[in-house]
Order: C-alpha cells, then sequence, then structure tokens
C-alpha cells in the first residue's frame, strides 16, 4: 500500500504531505481542486511520462515522492535484484525530480533507475483505473493474464514451470537457427582453426628458444673468427718465448720477496699475484673451448631454418613465441567448446521435437485448467454483475488456439452481452461507458484478492450513474478495499459515505497564488462535505440528515 506521498512544486501544489492507511480513502472536493493532481502525482511514481507543464509556475523543479509497502510477489523480488534495487528493509521509496530543463531522474531506495525500470516496478505498486482509462479491460491481450490470475496457486506453478520450460524452447530454437544460417561459416572457421592449432603444435616452440637460436647462429657463423681470437689468445699466454703468462709469474716472484718491507709492496704483489692466477685460469678455459670446437655446418643450416619457421608463425600469430602459445591456447579452447561437429546439427533438431512435445503436452495441460479456471470466473463475474444491476448480462471466456507461446497455447477474450436475446460479443465492442464502469468493478471485486496489487486508484469511475447503481458501486469499491488499499476520487456521495476515511481537497488563494490544501475529515466535517455533495452549495438541515443517513448505512 502506498503509506505517505510528499508533493512539492507540482501543477497547483506548492507542498503537501499526505498519510495514507488501509482500506477505502475517498478524495472529495469542489471541480477543479485538485483530486486528479494528486493521482497524477502517484500516476508519476508508478512510471507514467512527464511534462515540464507539471511543474509549479515560477519553480524550477518539482519533486513527488512515494513511501509504499514492500511488494511481496516473487516476480517482484527478482524484478528488484535485477535491477540492483535494495530491499533489505520493508518499504520502497520512490522519487521522481522533474526540471525545467527537461532532466528527469527517477529513484528507487536511493537508486537511479530508466524510466522504463520504473515503470516495471511501478506496476507492482499502484493501478490506476479512470472514468476513461481501462486500457487492460479493453485490451484483449491483457484478458489472459487476467484470467491467469484468477487461477489456484497450483495453477500459477505449473504455468511458471511451463514458462521456464518455454524459455529453454526459445533458446534451443534459436541455436538451431542460428546452427542452421552460420553451418557453412562454422565450418570454414572450425577448418581454418584446426589448420592453425596444428601448425603451432607441430612446431613445438619453447618460450626461450628463439634467444637461444639466434646466439647459436652467431656462434656458428664467426666460428672461424671465434678460433682464431682464442688461438692468439692461448699463445699470448702461454708461448715459451713471451708467454705473457710466465712474465706476470717472473714479476710475481720479485714482488714477493719485497712484500714484507712495506704494506704497500705487500698489496702490490698480492695484486699481481691475484692477476697471474686469473690468467692462468683463463689460459685453461681458451684450451678447453679450443678443444671443444667443431664447426658443424649442417647444425647452421637446422637453426637457419628453425628461425624461420618461427619468424612465419610470428607473422601471423603473434610478436613473440610466448604470444603465439597464448593464441594456440585461445584457439584449442574455442574448438573445444564449439557447437560444431559432424552431426551436431541433426543432434540439436532432435532435442528440439523432444522439448516441443514435452512443451506441448503441458500447454495444453494448461489449457484444460483455463477452461476450468473461465467456468469459475464466468459464475464470479454474473455474481457480481447482478449485484450491480447487470443481472441480464452474460459473460463469457472465449478461447482460441495458437502456436506455442510464452503462456501456452491459448489466446483468450472477453465476451459479454448486456441486454437479453443478443448475441455474445467482443466485451470491447458492447458495452457502454456506464457499463463498463460496473464490470471493470465487478472484475476488480474478483481479481483485488488474486492480484496482490498494494493500491488501486478509482479516478470518477462513478461518473453518469445514480440511485441504487451509485449505492451497488459504491458497495463494491469498499469490498475491494477490504483486500487491497483503494483511493477513490468519486463526486458521488453514496460512495463517500462508504469510504474508511475521507480527504477533503480544496483550493485557496495565498498572496495571490492558488494553492491546493488537503485535510482528512472528521466524522462531524464529512456529514456536512456529504451534505454538500449531496445539495450542491445550499445545504438545508434535510440533506444534513440525509448525510448522517448514509454515513449510518455505511457503517452497518
Amino acid at each position: 500500500m502506498l503509506q505517505e506521498l510528499t508533493i512539492k512544486n507540482f501543477a497547483i501544489i506548492s507542498s503537501l504531505h499526505l498519510t495514507f492507511a488501509n482500506g477505502m480513502t475517498a478524495l472529495t472536493g469542489e471541480t477543479g481542486a485538485g483530486k486528479s493532481i494528486i493521482i497524477d502525482a502517484v500516476s508519476l511514481l508508478a512510471g507514467a511520462r512527464s511534462s515540464i507543464e507539471y511543474i509549479r509556475q515560477g519553480s524550477e523543479h518539482c519533486l513527488l515522492e512515494g513511501i509504499f509497502d514492500l511488494p511481496q510477489q516473487l516476480e517482484f523480488h527478482e524484478l528488484a535484484e535485477e535491477l540492483g534495487i535494495d530491499i533489505e528493509e520493508n518499504i520502497l521509496i520512490v522519487q521522481r525530480d522533474m526540471n525545467l530543463s527537461g532532466k528527469n531522474i527517477s529513484r528507487i531506495n536511493g537508486r537511479t533507475v530508466t524510466l522504463a525500470s520504473l515503470r516495471k516496478i511501478g506496476q507492482y505498486l499502484v493501478d490506476i483505473q479512470g472514468q476513461n482509462d481501462h486500457q487492460e479491460l479493453m485490451n484483449p491481450e491483457s484478458h489472459l493474464r487476467l484470467l491467469d490470475s484468477f487461477g489456484s496457486k497450483m495453477f500459477q506453478k505449473n504455468k511458471r514451470s511451463y514458462q521456464l520450460e518455454h524459455k529453454e524452447y526459445v533458446d534451443l530454437t534459436r541455436r538451431v537457427n542460428k546452427y542452421k544460417k552460420n553451418e557453412q561459416s562454422f565450418a570454414q572457421r572450425i577448418d581454418m582453426l584446426t589448420f592453425q592449432q596444428e601448425e603451432i603444435e607441430n612446431a613445438q616452440l619453447e618460450k626461450d628458444e628463439e634467444e637461444q637460436l639466434i646466439e647459436e647462429r652467431e656462434k656458428l657463423t664467426n666460428f672461424q673468427r671465434i678460433v682464431d681470437t682464442l688461438s692468439y689468445g692461448y699463445q699470448g699466454l702461454t708461448d715459451d718465448t713471451a708467454g705473457a703468462l710466465d712474465a706476470v709469474g717472473s714479476v710475481s716472484q720479485e714482488l714477493q720477496s719485497i712484500a714484507s718491507l712495506d704494506s704497500e709492496y705487500q698489496t702490490i704483489s698480492e695484486n699481481v699475484s691475484s692477476a697471474y692466477y686469473l690468467l692462468q685460469d683463463a689460459a685453461s678455459e681458451i684450451s678447453r673451448q679450443l678443444d671443444a670446437l667443431e664447426l658443424d655446418e649442417q647444425r647452421l643450416d637446422i637453426v637457419n631454418e628453425r628461425l624461420d619457421l618461427i619468424h612465419q608463425l610470428k607473422r601471423k600469430y603473434g610478436d613473440s613465441i610466448e604470444a603465439i602459445l597464448d593464441y594456440y591456447k585461445k584457439i584449442s579452447l574455442e574448438l573445444l567448446e564449439s557447437d560444431f561437429s559432424e552431426g551436431k546439427l541433426e543432434q540439436l533438431e532432435k532435442e528440439l521435437l523432444e522439448k516441443e512435445s514435452v512443451l506441448t503436452e503441458q500447454a495444453q495441460a494448461i489449457h484444460v485448467q483455463r477452461e476450468k479456471i473461465a467456468e469459475k470466473l464466468e459464475v464470479a463475474i454474473r455474481q457480481e454483475l447482478k449485484q450491480l444491476y447487470m443481472g441480464n448480462a452474460r459473460f463469457q471466456v472465449m478461447f482460441k488456439t495458437t502456436t506455442l507461446q510464452e503462456d501456452g497455447l491459448d489466446q483468450v477474450e472477453f465476451y459479454i452481452t448486456t441486454n437479453p436475446g443478443e448475441p455474445l460479443k467482443p466485451l470491447v465492442k458492447v458495452a457502454s461507458g456506464g457499463e463498463i464502469s460496473r464490470i471493470m468493478l465487478a472484475l476488480k471485486t474478483i481479481f483485488s484478492k488474486t492480484q496482490e496489487l498494494t493500491s488501486i486508484v478509482f479516478d470518477e469511475v462513478d461518473t453518469g450513474v445514480s440511485g441504487r447503481v451509485a449505492q451497488a458501486i459504491a458497495d463494491k469499491i469498499y469490498q475491494i478495499g477490504e483486500n487491497s488499499q483503494v483511493l477513490c476520487i468519486t463526486h458521488l456521495p453514496q460512495v463517500a459515505a462508504k469510504a474508511d476515511h475521507q480527504l477533503f481537497i480544496q483550493k485557496e488563494i495565498v498572496k495571490g497564488r492558488t494553492i491546493t490544501k488537503v485535510e482528512e475529515l472528521p466524522e462531524a466535517e464529512r456529514t456536512n462535505e456529504i451534505a454538500r455533495m449531496l445539495a450542491g452549495a445550499e445545504i438545508t438541515d434535510l440533506t444534513i440528515q440525509h448525510a448522517k443517513e448514509l454515513l449510518a448505512m455505511a457503517k452497518q
């Protein structure tokens, strides 16, 4: 239900804060006082389109805020989770901020949402019915949903199961169609990826291989230069006549003879001695390298061929061996997870046929259940219409069979005849305005018990009726209020008297500006307001007495 409503700078409302209660609340007042403006504000909080015309003259923006009880439907909680709305508390705070610039910000529990998302949430919060606003009832596409809402919890569970199965069926159909459309391109891509995978796999690449091969190629290419240089070095160090190693050894021996005479001589001696031993080690290493050197011209060809292969793979698959190996992992995974394989299409089509068979069986079972629901609904609506003085009316749910849809195999439309001897015809083509109001009330009386609506708003749906029909309408609106919160704009005293609460809306001029004020009427003032609704401008003792009688009858 709607707990609180705050309106600032909206139309002729400067600032208004309203608190609402359970049951039926009547909004009354003179024509033009602003009753419908309040309903417009509620409608905007439910996702209706806005206009800068709503912003109060002289203001830059207007603000609307509604506090609602948290809806309990599973579908609502799934939607809230999908939209990322925090619902830890048991309330929803819905806000709309509209600016003259055209900027329109909507928030739910502090989270900014799009208008489309607000509209999805709004359908669980409030249901607004105006005197010329019966789109749901007059739209055959909504009749199936209305019929289903009259079904039992078991029916709802079966329907939900079917819808989940149908979603899988749609996904599988999409896969089959995509597979058929792209079968050739799939095959070409798989062939290409398979070739690439084999090419990289056969290369047996190693991460640091390229650097090692380049180094090896440099050695092989400069083999003679390396031999000559090492030989020259070894000869220079070890030649018997002019070998550097012997010369350094002689110097080291001489220096050792004076090392004990001075610490600096000692340091020089040690340095020369270390150099001698290092040169000895170098000479031994040069000798070992010379012994190990062996020119393998075939090896050079192998290295060059390997480097050429790596270069070609780099041009195709990445700028390094690591990148090539990463690409190999990627295409290997794609091949592993690919839908394309021999006989895959036949397998998918077989699965689709099996799924369609199961789904058709479920849809037929739901159809049988719907026919039983329709029979109960027809009886219930006829009873409600009889109480609304349409005892001769006949109401029937007509079925047409379609292909498998999200809701089954059924198309449903409500048919009615209001006069004896007349054939049943589509509801949209038969009923008059006053009859539509009564039919709508009959449906709302029934569906308010099953649809779990938090708030229902009736905006002058009683226009054009009087007498016993007006009293019957009042009874029905009150009955709806026993299952849902009802806000009702009315000019009928019978309806106002029936309400649990009555809000009086009036206009005042303050400092040259028109503003709307709202107050909840206590019992004594309700009598005066209902007397005004009965008599118009001049209230007499008789109209006061009549008003008291209406209120007393309503209490009974």
